[in-house]
C-alpha cells in the first residue's frame, strides 16, 4: 500500500488519503497502480476496488454510505460519487464556487 494512504480496516472498499495528491500522481493500492485524475485533498478517500453503483461504501470496517454511480478503482470518492449514510450531501452550483 502506498504510504500516502491509509486502510482504516480490511473490510474497507475505501482507502484514506494522508497527503495530498495531485492530478497525474501514481498511487499503489492492493499492488495495483492508478493514476489520479485530478487532486485529491487529504483525508478524502479513494476506491480500493471497483464499486458498483447502489453498492455500501465502506469505511471503519462500517457502510458510511452508497455509491451513486460505478467508480473504478482508484477513483475519488465523495459527494459526487458517494450519498452518505449519515448527513445530506450538498453540492454548490459552480457559480458559487467562484464567489
Amino acid at each position: 500500500m502506498d504510504t500516502r494512504l491509509l486502510l482504516l480496516d480490511p473490510r474497507d472498499n475505501v482507502v484514506v488519503v494522508r497527503a495530498h495528491l495531485a492530478a497525474g500522481d501514481a498511487v499503489l493500492i492492493d499492488n495495483s497502480e492508478h493514476v489520479i485524475g485530478a487532486p485529491v485533498a487529504m483525508a478524502h478517500k479513494l476506491a480500493r476496488r471497483d464499486i458498483a453503483s447502489g453498492e455500501k461504501v465502506l469505511k471503519y470496517g462500517a457502510p458510511i454510505g452508497v455509491a451513486t454511480t460505478d467508480i473504478p478503482a482508484g477513483a475519488h470518492v465523495h459527494v459526487h460519487n458517494m450519498r452518505s449514510d449519515y448527513t445530506p450531501s450538498f453540492v454548490l452550483p459552480k457559480e458559487a464556487e467562484a464567489s
